[in-house]
């Protein structure tokens, strides 16, 4: 790793209209996260920031804020578009976009988002208790919070073969199954991760992305246990701890070249911990991510 760190970019997607079978209120998130970030960020000192986790000064990472993505309250699709389009445009002026949800139909604007603004293939690393490969349905149509692994896996140049689910729990519909026998998608569930442990886990996901030339990181917060994210759209006990969490985004970060932050719900919060957590794992992911691992 050498050369220029990365150029980092918070961008909003304030929006939970495709949030129509679980918990509304994630639309706030984005305010909420950008809020808990500020209480970490003035740590920074004379341009640098102290880690209790390894002992040492870490150059604070270079965090802009670009505002929010043009989100349509009533329009879905458009939102969709908009948000990716956005997401593009910090890819392309040399950003690494960090997408704070808003629903996890952001799953897709930001591997979208990624894929649109490069060439080559596209792997996406999805922390989620839920498969989100749902086709569609009547309740959800084709595009909510429930697709947005199946959408993004249909991108021209997105990667079954390199992409992979983590920390999936309890039961889902047996399409679903059928689904991710015939793409080929790699899990490791909630209860794999913890017999495995954080270290195999990361070992794992970062030989499947492996030959992928673009990675998006997609995290649902629901992957975390309620214990410790009461604030989501979902509430799925057995999940990845807080530890693990933010462990397996210290580990990625590198390798990543874009982020979301998805389903944080501050109307079920209990006193900002889900936001909280979110906004450490944002700034893990620029702190340990401003230098990208070469492949």
């Amino acid at each position: 790793m050498s050369g220029t760190a990365r150029q980092f970019e918070l961008i909003g997607a304030p929006f939970d209209g495709a949030s129509t079978l679980g918990y509304p209120g994630s639309r706030f998130a984005p305010a909420r996260i950008r809020q808990q970030l500020g209480w970490i960020t003035q740590r920074v000192e004379r341009g640098e920031v102290f880690s209790l986790e390894t002992g040492a000064l870490h150059a604070a990472p270079r965090l802009g804020d670009g505002g929010d993505a043009e989100v349509v309250a009533h329009d879905l699709m458009a939102t969709l578009d908009a948000t990716s389009a956005r997401v593009s445009r910090s890819v392309r002026e040399g950003n690494v976009p960090i997408l704070l949800g808003g629903d996890d139909c952001f799953l897709y604007a930001g591997s979208k988002g990624l894929h649109d603004a490069t060439a080559g293939s596209v792997a996406v690393i999805h922390f989620d208790a839920h498969l989100d490969v749902m086709d569609r349905n009547a309740q959800q149509g084709t595009h909510s919070q429930s697709s947005g692994m199946r959408r993004a896996l249909e991108l021209p140049r997105a990667s079954a073969a390199h992409s992979i689910q983590v920390g999936l729990r309890h039961f889902n519909f047996p399409s679903s199954r059928a689904y991710l026998e015939d793409a080929g998608l790699a899990r490791i569930t909630a209860a794999e991760y913890s017999r495995i442990g954080t270290e195999a886990a990361v070992e794992r996901i970062l030989a499947r992305v492996a030959g992928a030339e673009h990675v998006h990181l997609s995290f649902d917060i629901d992957a975390i246990d309620p214990a410790h994210a009461p604030g989501a759209g979902a509430l799925e006990p057995g999940g990845l701890t807080s530890r693990e969490a933010i462990e397996a985004i210290m580990a990625l970060a590198p390798h990543c070249d874009s982020f979301s932050v998805t389903e944080v719900n501050p109307m079920t919060d209990h006193q900002d911990m889900t936001a909280t957590l979110a906004a450490y794992l944002c700034y893990y992911f620029a702190v340990f991510g401003q230098d990208r691992a070469e492949r």
